[in-house]
């Protein structure tokens, strides 16, 4: 018959003190939220064909049309578990979720969904980050759209939905931000009619949110910088700067780092160029035509470097709201080496989260699709297996662990039976994550056959 023991672990817990609701500036929140993790390819997702917008043909059916696993309070505890302190949520509304056309009115059944999730991020004591993202592109593909009728009903619509939103979260306290969009797309060079859009969608967006009052008027809102590009958005500096914000000190930006493109995201070699299989000091192989030839380091911290110098030290703290590089499987390929590769991606990992940590006032947020295949050579950026809740990246959970280390804890109910241990390894949450204790398990104390192990 089976019972359970109760095994209490004595270690040296760090507790974060906060200050009242409203007390605290976006910078003092961004720095509580390293690192932050994506919940990818769930909420923004869609289950149906075509471009359709404005309607409610998704439903609650589009969490998992991207991905196989619905979300749980179990997967966010395992999130946690991980060390991760915030979550990124990211979430379309127009696309496929619109209940009634006349005044953009979001399905309340697709928020419930929405607000539960939040909700089991909140009950862990993780931040969260809920946006608008590419939700179809009815804005994000439309900044540079200068007809009149075009640009009102578009703030019309920007500032429905985020009045519905903040009305449905007025209540939660600063754990919770608001991101209005995701990825405005802009020219290479963007043209001023182009930038005074976005600037004032981006206005839009923050004078909504504030009109609900309560919680919101403090909130932290994050706004985004032209294409969420580094090299851009500093070039606007001063314009984002200006934004008018009734509450101080409140406003942080967002950008994204996917560099160099060669090594995270290209998935076959081009007549212009070679896909980058290693990246960073001492990874690159010998004899490979697949190193990184730029954006390495030097590159990454001269990119971060601007945004402290141009946002953070002006009192605009930075999220990061995407980073990511592919993991890729390399066994079949000649002359070349697996184990390079897994440095690389460890090395990407952990530079950026060492620099944004040194640095201040910035928070990167993970990429994570749980897709658990690397698609040979084309790579995934999947770290989480959600649906076994166990890590199918390991060498970029390890990048990120290198510097923020997972969190002890100080209990854990483990289940066990009057005759034998149960099987498998389980972490400090009773979650089984292996079959057998392995070098692809990261960093963290484990349960295996009722003894406690130290994996490093």
């Amino acid at each position: 018959m089976k019972r359970f023991i109760q095994l209490t672990l004595s270690f040296i817990i760090c507790q974060l003190s906060f200050s009242p609701a409203g007390a605290q500036t976006a910078t003092d929140i961004i720095n509580q939220m390293s690192p932050g993790w994506n919940l990818g390819n769930t909420f923004e997702a869609k289950h149906w064909n075509g471009a359709d917008l404005f309607n409610n043909k998704a439903g609650l059916a589009a969490e998992t049309s991207w991905q196989d696993t619905r979300t749980t309070q179990q997967v966010i505890d395992f999130v946690k578990a991980q060390g991760f302190r915030s979550v990124r949520i990211p979430v379309a509304w127009v696309c496929g979720h619109i209940s009634n056309t006349t005044n953009y009115t979001i399905d309340p059944n697709w928020m419930k969904r929405v607000k539960q999730v939040v909700d089991y991020c909140i009950n862990d004591g993780l931040y969260v980050v809920l946006n608008d993202h590419w939700d179809g592109g009815w804005l994000e593909n439309h900044i540079a759209d200068t007809d009149a009728a075009t640009v009102e009903k578009n703030k019309a619509v920007l500032t429905a939905i985020w009045t519905q939103i903040a009305e449905t979260f007025r209540d939660y306290d600063d754990r919770l931000l608001f991101a209005g969009l995701n990825e405005p797309n802009t020219e290479d060079t963007p043209k001023a009619s182009t930038m005074n859009n976005l600037i004032m969608y981006n206005q839009t967006f923050i004078d909504a949110v504030r009109a609900t009052g309560g919680q919101n008027a403090t909130r932290v809102l994050v706004v985004q910088g032209p294409s969420t590009d580094i090299g851009k958005t500093v070039k606007q500096a001063s314009r984002y700067l200006k934004l008018t914000d009734s509450a101080t000190d409140r406003l942080a930006i967002e950008v994204h780092y996917y560099a160099p493109w060669q090594f995270w995201g290209m998935e076959q070699d081009e007549s212009w160029g070679k896909v980058f299989y290693y990246w960073g000091s001492g990874n690159h192989h010998s004899g490979s035509q697949h190193n990184a030839t730029h954006s390495e380091e030097s590159f990454m911290k001269q990119q971060l470097q601007q945004m402290k110098t141009m946002f953070v030290d002006k009192g605009m703290p930075v999220v990061i709201g995407e980073f990511g590089a592919n993991w890729r499987d390399l066994s079949g390929q000649k002359n070349e080496s697996q184990e390079k590769h897994n440095a690389s991606i460890r090395a990407h990992y952990r530079e950026l989260h060492r620099l944004c940590k040194e640095l201040g006032g910035m928070v990167p947020m993970t990429w994570d699709i749980n897709a658990r295949s690397q698609n040979g050579t084309k790579g995934t950026m999947t770290i989480i297996d959600r649906k076994t809740l166990s890590i199918y990246g390991p060498h970029a959970l390890a990048g990120i662990q290198d510097v923020w280390p997972a969190p002890s804890t100080e209990s854990v109910s483990q289940p066990t039976t009057t005759d034998a241990a149960p099987t498998g390894v389980y972490n400090l949450q009773g979650q089984r994550v292996a079959d057998a204790p392995s070098e692809l398990l990261p960093s963290g104390i484990y349960l295996y056959q009722g003894e406690k192990y130290a994996k490093r």
